[in-house]
């Protein structure tokens, strides 16, 4: 069972470029309510519509299982990992980053955080050794690696951790590389890591 859901925002140099953000001097967290996270089973996942434009931001996710404390190694606090969507409601945002506003309207909407299944985590620094990208409609459109990461997996554990708090259940959403866009009714989402097909959906 899922518990809080934490997402990283600006985590990859080259996604912060492309949307012409600058890069945060530390961790920037944001969440998503718990039922915006659905599997990635093959299903058709209902977005909302006439708000503008829905983008796609692919990322490794981690699964938290047990309680953190000071000193505690992502290795032994993360169990399990998988691939999700940060789908974005991108033209809700813009307006909202300029009025100030808390994210919530424009990321945690319902089905707003789609995630594969789990794997077991390999530790970060094997993680390493493997890219995972993100497939829309049979062309990649997206890959990521844990070292190409602005804030590394330990470092991410430690700022949650010592400033919100991190249990069993608890998720994270690490961050998306460059190559987000926007998405239509009718396209295909396929999650890889590696060569291994982890997740897929249909936006509806």
């Amino acid at each position: 069972m899922i518990s809080n859901v934490y997402c990283v925002g600006r985590n990859y140099k080259l996604h912060a470029a492309e949307l012409g953000n600058e890069v945060p001097e530390e961790p920037m967290i944001f969440m998503k309510p718990s039922h915006a996270a659905v599997c990635m089973d093959g299903r058709i996942l209902r977005l909302p519509q006439g708000k503008g434009e829905v983008h796609y931001e692919g990322e490794l996710v981690l699964r938290v299982s047990r309680a953190y404390e000071p000193g505690a190694k992502v290795d032994d606090v993360v169990d399990q990992m998988a691939l999700g969507i940060d789908f974005t409601l991108r033209d809700v945002q813009t307006v909202i980053k300029k009025k100030g506003h808390p994210w919530t309207a424009a990321k945690g909407f319902k089905n707003s955080a789609p995630i594969s299944e789990f794997i077991d985590f390999p530790g970060a620094q094997v993680a390493a050794d493997q890219d995972f990208t993100i497939r829309k409609n049979g062309t990649e459109v997206q890959r990521g690696n844990v070292k190409d990461m602005i804030f590394p997996l330990q470092e991410i554990v430690d700022y949650i951790g010592m400033h919100y708090g991190l249990d069993e259940g608890d998720i994270i959403f690490t961050g998306t590389p460059s190559g987000v866009g926007p998405c239509t009714e009718g396209d295909k989402f396929e999650l890889y890591w590696g060569e291994r097909l982890l997740g897929s959906c249909v936006i509806g």
